[in-house]
């Protein structure tokens, strides 16, 4: 096994799913995160993006449709994070969410980010989250990372999004 660090300009391109049904995964995708449709394969397959890449999240049927989310104490995904750039923009993601009925599984202040849990329609872990800017993250006397996982303030998240906001 090597000890060389991988390159630092790595990262995670996409993650793709399997859902059991498409339009509820694109309901839930396009409808309340508001990622945009970018392609689509009928039944069977669509890619969603932020920004106008070719797509951040595949959502495909090919092995699940119809099919019931993993049991619990098997293997696979915990969850996939999608990042915000800003805590503002985490906030909106929040105010999506409550407009759409959808319940949290969590919220934490991680030290380095603040994190939203939740589950798809088709149970599949997501964390939204915002990184604080790396100066600010907790250190100990040597300048070790000390990330923690504190309950994260809502109503202090909530203040970022501008008074006239509405849906």
């Amino acid at each position: 096994m090597s000890n060389q660090p991988i390159d630092q300009s790595v990262d995670i391109g996409h993650v793709h799913l399997k859902v059991s049904d498409l339009d509820r995964a694109l309901e839930f995708y396009v409808g309340v995160l508001g990622f945009e449709l970018t392609q689509r394969y009928g039944s069977q397959a669509a890619f969603v993006s932020a920004g106008g890449y070719h797509h951040h999240i595949g959502l495909n049927t090919w092995e699940s449709k119809g099919g019931a989310p993993p049991a619990p104490g098997t293997t696979g995904l915990f969850h996939v994070a999608l990042r915000y750039p800003s805590r503002a923009s985490l906030a909106d993601a929040l105010q999506r969410l409550l407009d759409a009925g959808i319940r949290l599984d969590g919220a934490s202040d991680h030290g380095v980010s603040e994190a939203l849990y939740l589950r798809d329609p088709d149970e599949n872990g997501i964390e939204l989250y915002w990184d604080r800017p790396k100066v600010e993250w907790p250190k100990d006397k040597d300048g070790n990372l000390q990330m923690v996982s504190e309950s994260l303030d809502l109503a202090s998240l909530m203040s970022e999004l501008p008074t006239n906001a509405s849906r």
